[in-house]
């Protein structure tokens, strides 16, 4: 992918100077670095998404809420112990791991399938609360990652541009978690206080918009990068030296 300035692309695991201005070429460099340690590929993604559907369909089908859980922990022990035996990262199924586990203990405690999805909502809903608050105190999260990435936390703030840029982005992480809760919530609650029965399309949205939702928000970060219709840094401020 080319730069923001239209040159030739640039190495995404190609190290970032505090020594230099934080530019919008520096937020495509760190964040493009971000987005594909984020992503896990094809094959991340898939294993992301079995626990979910594997718990899903065998309650469906067998309306047993601890044989579900079990299958689901367990496809994600078996993935796991595959990754580790070809020696790969076990990064991403140790995530999925961890929160099928935290979405079984919240089923089993109550007793009620629907809740397996709670967590993932109030996660949602409090990350997005405490991305918009940084938004609006001016310092946006993507702005901290950059600030963390290039060493030099507050060096971003010094470029205007780079701040809205940050900003911008920053609504794109947003986004998917608020559809995530405008969506989940309500058929959580349906199922919940016995007004439809939305328990498959509780589940089916779990899985519609875990990675494939993560996946459009990111292509529209590289999207908003890729413009090039803002300046490089600010006009008549020179650059900022160690």
């Amino acid at each position: 992918m080319a730069d923001a300035s239209g040159g030739a692309p640039a190495s995404a695991d190609a190290p970032v100077s505090g020594d230099a201005p934080v530019s919008e070429d520096t937020v495509e460099a760190v964040v493009r670095g971000q987005l594909a340690k984020a992503l896990g590929g094809k094959r991340g993604m898939v294993e992301a998404a079995i626990p979910t559907l594997t718990f899903t369909v065998t309650y469906m089908i067998g309306q047993d809420l601890r044989l579900a859980l079990a299958l689901g922990v367990g496809f994600s022990v078996v993935l796991a112990v595959v990754r580790l035996v070809q020696r790969s990262s076990v990064q991403f199924v140790v995530n999925s791991l961890f929160g099928i586990g935290i979405a079984a203990a919240f089923a089993l405690r109550s007793g009620n399938a629907e809740d397996f999805a709670l967590p993932g909502i109030i996660y949602n809903a409090v990350y997005a609360a405490v991305l918009t608050l940084s938004i609006l105190v001016r310092w946006p999260a993507i702005g901290l990652l950059i600030g963390a990435v290039t060493g030099d936390p507050t060096g971003w703030r010094e470029n205007p541009a780079v701040v809205r840029l940050s900003s911008r982005l920053t609504w794109l992480l947003i986004l998917p978690c608020v559809v995530r809760v405008a969506v989940q919530l309500p058929l959580w609650a349906a199922e919940s206080f016995g007004v439809a029965n939305t328990f498959a399309w509780l589940g089916i949205s779990k899985i519609a918009m875990g990675w494939p939702l993560q996946v459009a928000s990111l292509a529209a970060m590289v999207w908003l990068l890729t413009r090039g219709r803002t300046p490089m840094a600010n006009e008549g401020t020179p650059p900022r030296t160690a």
